[in-house]
């Protein structure tokens, strides 16, 4: 509910709990133990913004936020909106909403290309160590010097396999290439193939400033479905820290705002950091500290702000603490750690009411005008003035079929890219292959003929000199013979002159 340009959450006894619009960059979390309230919380807020005229992105992980499109019932609320003193202020409505599934079911499909994302980015999204990371780099630029365009899933599968299959040659002019991280990198893509990857890779690819938008003056509420995508804890990781990456890559640097442009809420935020490697979490940190200057507000929805690893928690100014159970060593340690993350209010002991609130109560500390916070209140929260219910199918098709999106990302196309060009090369390189065999075989004939000639010579050669040597050895002999017989008829007729 707004009140003179703040957000009302709602009262602490008779003291108005407000967040400022200004300070939601400042990013925040609503956590709390499932039942406890944080779905009212988080309507109470995305109402607001959106009567503020500022857009939300909401991942709906339950499927219960539909009933935005409803207007909440007013004779139910009355009761609540006595006991805080706010009926004459409070009027239920509904919002314009945009719904978007990646699997294309529930809402408008949502895509990515490969190239959006970048080698860095995925890397990290998969957990590659440093070494994989650099050869997924080598893919990226190899695709890059061959004028191929990686858009979808199998386009990077093919590359890396391509890439694999050069490796020699890629290890010469690019760097070392191993046989071992090409297995890791296709071990990773397939996982992500076999969670949804190749729906949400393709074209077209979603302009995220089609979520920076209003209607009639109101933000509009951008309701990501995530049930099914809430069960792939990589390709939801993958398609949340896209978002966030997108908006910081596309939008311009602002200062400080009167208010955002556009408030992310993260639902089942845990997810986006159990057994998430250590690149994956420097990114959500570093993603976090830097986005707020894009005037970005980034909300996790969680059971407990334990669940968030500090670095980020860190960065978190806008706290809301719904009830927390405590039965085990571990649970009754995240609440202490909860309760110290307030700012102190000497009324109450935090650590004591975390356990005990009842549903639809909340310790609130937020970032008060000047930027520093509040002391923690035990706060009643507003109700929302949309439908607490889910809305029926037909009607959420209605909302798709009739917004301004509609039928732009409706159908999928698959543009000639790395994989259609891979094949070309290789039909290629086998015409190269082929041509360089029928080249070889004619110069190994050539060559044969050539040697052929050669033995005949040599023959006819050998043939030659034989003859010669037995013409010069008959000539020899006949020589010595004449040369004998001219030496016997020398004789005699010297003997016979002698005699008489």
């Amino acid at each position: 509910m707004i009140k003179e340009g703040r957000i009302l959450l709602g009262k602490a006894e008779d003291k108005e709990i407000y967040i400022e619009p200004r300070q939601m960059n400042r990013h925040g979390f609503i956590a709390g133990a499932s039942g406890t309230g944080k779905t009212v919380t988080l309507k109470v807020i995305a109402e607001s913004l959106s009567e503020l005229g500022v857009p939300t992105v909401i991942a709906d992980v339950k499927g219960d936020l539909s009933g935005m499109i409803i207007s909440g019932d007013q004779a139910a609320i009355t009761g609540r909106l006595e006991s805080m003193k706010v009926s004459d202020d409070f009027k239920c409505r509904n919002y314009p909403v945009h719904f978007f599934d990646v699997y294309g079911k529930n809402g408008h499909p949502i895509r990515a290309t490969i190239e959006q994302m970048g080698s860095v980015f995925l890397s990290r999204i998969m957990g590659l160590s440093d070494a994989q990371q650099g050869i997924l780099n080598i893919i990226f630029k190899a695709a890059a010097d061959m004028d191929l365009n990686i858009i979808d899933l199998k386009d990077l599968q093919a590359m890396t396999e391509y890439v694999g299959q050069h490796a020699a040659e890629y290890t010469v002019s690019y760097g070392n290439v191993t046989k071992q991280s090409i297995g890791a990198i296709q071990r990773r893509l397939l996982e992500l193939d076999s969670e949804g990857g190749d729906i949400f890779f393709g074209q077209p690819a979603l302009d995220i400033h089609d979520w920076i938008s209003s209607e009639g003056g109101l933000g509009v509420m951008n309701i990501l479905e995530c049930q099914q995508l809430f069960q792939h804890p990589l390709l939801y990781a993958t398609f949340l820290l896209w978002m966030l990456n997108e908006l910081y890559e596309k939008l311009p640097e602002t200062g400080d705002l009167d208010k955002p442009r556009i408030v992310f809420f993260f639902d089942e935020a845990h997810t986006l950091f159990d057994e998430a490697p250590k690149q994956l979490t420097d990114k959500i940190e570093q993603t976090v500290k830097l986005i707020r200057s894009k005037g970005v507000g980034i909300y996790f929805i969680t059971q407990s702000p334990a669940d968030i690893p500090g670095d980020i928690l860190a960065q978190l100014s806008n706290r809301i603490e719904h009830s927390l159970r405590a039965y085990t060593p571990a649970e009754i340690k995240a609440v202490k750690q909860a309760a110290d993350s307030f700012r102190p209010n000497p009324a109450f002991n935090s650590a004591d009411l975390i356990s005990n609130m009842k549903t639809g109560t909340a310790l609130v500390s937020v970032l008060d005008a000047e930027g520093a916070p509040t002391i923690v209140e035990h706060t009643k929260i507003l109700p929302p003035k949309s439908s607490m219910s889910i809305a029926d199918a037909s009607m959420v098709s209605s909302c798709i079929l009739h917004d301004n999106l509609y039928g732009k990302y409706g159908k999928s196309f698959d543009a000639a890219s790395a994989y259609e060009g891979l094949d070309e090369v290789r039909k290629s390189e086998a015409a190269e292959a082929e041509k360089a065999e029928a080249s070889e075989r004619e110069a190994k004939l050539q060559y044969m003929k050539e040697k052929e000639e050669m033995r005949a010579e040599v023959k006819r050669e050998k043939e030659k000199s034989e003859r010669g040597t037995r013409l010069a050895k008959k000539m020899t002999n006949r020589i010595e013979n004449e040369a004998i017989n001219i030496g016997i008829r020398s004789a005699k007729k010297f003997l016979k002159g002698f005699l008489k």
